[in-house]
């Protein structure tokens, strides 16, 4: 049996590692938006990314980001697009950057535009791909994406990225899935796919911003979220061996960015994560340095499991979770909160909106 109880969103850093970047202003990743720009139109889209915005950073601005992140201590970038990261026509330079300096890369794709070219460039370069797909039904894949014919280009992606030799030991592929009421139905079905195929499934609830805050069919309730889970869960131990906790947001990982990641948007605004998008400084005015040493914000979630409040603070699984923070401060405006969303939470909102499950599109 492999416990996944440790298992977090940041899985290449210890404990120790973790406690050092934390208590010493020091990063182990960031998270970078190439540019808005997007060829699909997710109904749920955080950034509701899109048209490039005006101002964007420059390919040199990128690196100078990237530069000091590693001098604070970055270990791995999470390239992230803003929109959809292999639109931008310097992306490969900036992933052999990356590769050159001896960064770790993740990339988060709508995977439509992978060719066998792109495919075996991004596995020369190590990087480890996560490809955002929705459904096994191409009906559903289409209709939360906006765009018809994205679920054919999207498995052709997958293929290509498995023609090249991913997922090998060296080399995670992933898959990013939101859970919403048109896929919920589906998603143990999904998961085992992604498992009996070696790829990292990172299923996880959608953060109330951007389209999303407009879309209530999207909804699903508090408790129909903790029966997924649960059942996750019981998949992964009985057919898989994995032992883990069921917890927002995401099924099976932990997430504890706030405690050595930042996220640099498209235009230079640093925020602590894409949830919690709260701008605390712009890299064209200031060091990363200085903006994450001197910002309240930064600081606060950088010792959240001490300042988190609510049920949160005294949870049995504290030293695991403190939940969503992008989650509680769109929902209660406080990035501090307990997770409004979690079955563990007495005071967990009910999401019951009148909204039912959809089978099919």
């Amino acid at each position: 049996m492999t416990d996944l109880r440790k298992k977090r969103w940041g899985r290449h850093f210890s404990d120790e590692e973790i406690a050092d970047a934390r208590d010493n202003g020091r990063l182990l990743t960031m998270e970078i938006e190439t540019s808005h720009i997007c060829n699909l139109r997710c109904v749920y889209c955080y950034n509701r990314s899109g048209q490039k915005k005006p101002n964007e950073l420059t390919v040199e601005e990128i690196l100078d980001a990237i530069r000091q992140g590693i001098e604070l201590g970055v270990r791995r970038v999470i390239i992230i697009g803003g929109g959809e990261p292999l639109m931008h026509p310097d992306v490969m330079d900036i992933i052999g950057f990356l590769y050159k300096n001896g960064v770790g890369i993740d990339l988060f794709t709508n995977g439509t535009l992978i060719t066998r070219d792109i495919a075996k460039g991004l596995y020369d370069f190590g990087v480890e791909p996560v490809v955002k797909c929705n459904s096994l039904r191409a009906e559903v894949q289409d209709l939360l994406v906006n765009t018809k014919g994205a679920f054919e280009k999207i498995h052709q992606g997958i293929e290509h990225l498995r023609a090249a030799g991913y997922p090998d030991d060296g080399h995670d592929l992933g898959i990013e899935t939101i859970i919403c009421s048109y896929n919920y139905a589906e998603l143990p079905a999904m998961w085992r796919w992604a498992r009996g195929q070696g790829i990292i499934p990172y299923f996880e609830m959608i953060t109330f911003q951007g389209h999303a805050k407009n879309r209530q069919d999207l909804n699903v309730s508090v408790a129909d979220l903790h029966a997924l889970f649960e059942e996750l869960q019981r998949i992964d131990r009985e057919e898989y061996g994995y032992e883990w906790e069921g917890h927002p947001p995401i099924a099976a990982l932990n997430c504890s960015r706030h405690e050595y990641s930042c996220t640099v948007n498209s235009r230079g605004y640093v925020q602590p994560c894409v949830g919690v998008d709260i701008f605390v400084g712009n890299i064209r005015h200031d060091t990363l340095k200085n903006i994450l040493g001197t910002s309240p914000v930064v600081q606060s979630l950088r010792q959240v499991r001490r300042n988190i409040k609510g049920a949160c603070k005294s949870c049995d699984l504290g030293g695991l979770c403190y939940g969503c923070r992008g989650m509680a401060y769109h929902l209660t405006g406080d990035y501090l909160a307990s997770d409004p969303l979690c079955w563990r939470n007495p005071k967990h909102l009910q999401l019951d909106t009148g909204a039912t499950r959809n089978d099919g599109a």
